[in-house]
């Protein structure tokens, strides 16, 4: 039986992919160096995987999501999944809730990724104080909630489109549930019945920081409360306030660290190319010989990560001809590698934690978007924070090895390039302000904590 008194005691519960459980779980870390013991729960399928292991105020448990043995790949469908998961999953995490009861430090707060909109019924339930943390963008969020509640109507038939406090977009700007109707239907369901509900929660987290997106954040403010707490980066490398935070700590894909840095560590600064397209994208066969015939064809080292599932798709005897001129891993710690000064450029898909990493790290980015808020990020890479391009898809739906190469020359060593890494410097030193004590995230931390311990 534990006997410490915290402060309070919140429930972060993430979707249970890679990409949505490290922004919690490093939000979860600054709640608990402000005094509140913080309790992540994850499916059991993904517990039973990653292994996390407790701290005395950062702690591990558990919910179902009804496929306990092999996770989603145990269900026939999408729809049928998240149909499950609020069945089984609603019960559970109200048997954890339950289980805190009784405890020094029952739960207070529950913090739901919006994907899992149940979760603020439960929380609602047992009178707990319930927050959605988004994930995603304030500019993609804003858009979707456009588009719940009929603000935007889709199709879009006509262009350019306007919506207030986001800069002047065209159709392939959108995410792609927008831009390709009918594409992913669960999926776009999904992304918009996060607003089914956040009226009703008590405060809205955003995996972003103001200076990045002030109108957006301003717009969106006006329909909910809005708090911007990003960038959910660990501490080491930004400012360096949490001790022994160099790491998210749980990991689905595991990494030799030793091979990337050593290798890279052989390199001039600045000389290298990152390309790596996250945990859940897959590229056609095209389009990985397109990509591997440009980074062959490129004069830069280059570091490419390609996932175990997809080594199938390189060239025969890739890895063979390029020698020490590239390096292919399967995985690889993002941080580490960003953060190297060897890496020039980040060939990437515009994931928002990839680009999030790569703006709070100063690395400029060519971007090769693939699917849902990807091409917003890429329009905002290039447009708005001006730190990178975005690569021109041919009618095919592929980018062209040519295409890539210019990008590719352009950041590294073109004349716009220099502007990319000034700007890509500017955004680094705004996020670590952000997050320093004192700084807008930092402030917007304080004052969520405050609303529920006063409540």
């Amino acid at each position: 039986m534990e006997n410490k008194a915290y402060r309070g005691h919140v429930l972060a519960l993430p979707f249970p992919i890679q990409g949505h459980i490290n922004p919690l779980l490093q939000f979860s870390k600054h709640l608990v160096s402000k005094g509140l013991k913080a309790t992540l729960a994850t499916t059991r399928f993904i517990h039973n995987t990653m292994q996390p292991q407790s701290s005395s105020s950062l702690q591990f448990d558990t919910i179902s999501d009804g496929y306990d043995e092999g996770g989603f790949a145990q269900a026939e469908s999408i729809h049928a999944s998240l149909n499950r998961m609020e069945t089984i999953g609603s019960k559970t995490l109200a048997d954890l809730i339950i289980k805190n009861k009784n405890t020094a430090n029952p739960i207070d707060c529950i913090i739901y990724d919006p994907f899992l909109p149940w979760a603020l019924e439960v929380a609602k339930k047992f009178g707990i104080f319930g927050a959605a943390f988004f994930t995603q963008t304030c500019t993609v969020n804003f858009i979707y909630h456009h588009v719940h509640h009929g603000l935007l109507k889709l199709p879009i038939t006509s262009t350019p489109i306007s919506i207030p406090g986001l800069p002047v977009l065209e159709l392939d700007d959108m995410p792609s549930f927008i831009s390709v109707p009918g594409s992913y239907p669960a999926y776009f369901e999904m992304v918009l019945n996060q607003f089914s509900s956040t009226d009703k929660a008590d405060a809205v987290l955003v995996n972003t920081f103001y200076e990045l997106e002030p109108e957006a954040v301003d717009s969106m403010s006006k329909v909910c409360r809005l708090l911007p707490i990003g960038p959910t980066i660990p501490s080491f490398y930004l400012d360096k306030r949490l001790e022994n935070d160099s790491d998210y700590g749980l990991n689905l894909f595991v990494s030799d660290s030793s091979v990337c840095n050593n290798w890279l560590n052989t390199k001039p600064e600045g000389s290298v190319i990152y390309a790596s397209f996250g945990s859940m994208a897959s590229l056609s066969n095209k389009q990985m010989e397109e990509l591997a015939f440009a980074l062959k064809g490129s004069k830069f080292h280059f570091l490419w990560v390609v996932k175990a599932f997809e080594e199938a798709k390189l060239l025969e005897k890739f890895v063979e001809e390029i020698g020490n001129k590239g390096l292919v891993v399967q995985w690889c710690s993002q941080l580490e590698v960003l953060s190297n000064k060897a890496i020039g450029c980040f060939l990437t898909h515009c994931g928002w934690n990839s680009t999030l990493e790569a703006l709070s790290l100063g690395v400029p980015m060519v971007g090769v978007p693939q699917w849902t808020d990807q091409t917003m990020n890429a329009k905002y890479i290039q447009d708005v924070w001006k730190v990178g391009v975005r690569a021109k898809v041919c009618e095919n739906g592929i980018v062209e090895r040519k295409e890539i190469e210019f990008c590719i020359k352009e950041v590294m060593e073109g004349e716009r390039g220099k502007h990319f890494l000034e700007n890509a410097k500017k955004w680094r030193d705004l996020a670590i302000k952000a997050g320093s004590k004192g700084g807008s995230s930092d402030k917007n931390i304080d004052e969520f904590v405050s609303r529920f311990i006063n409540s």
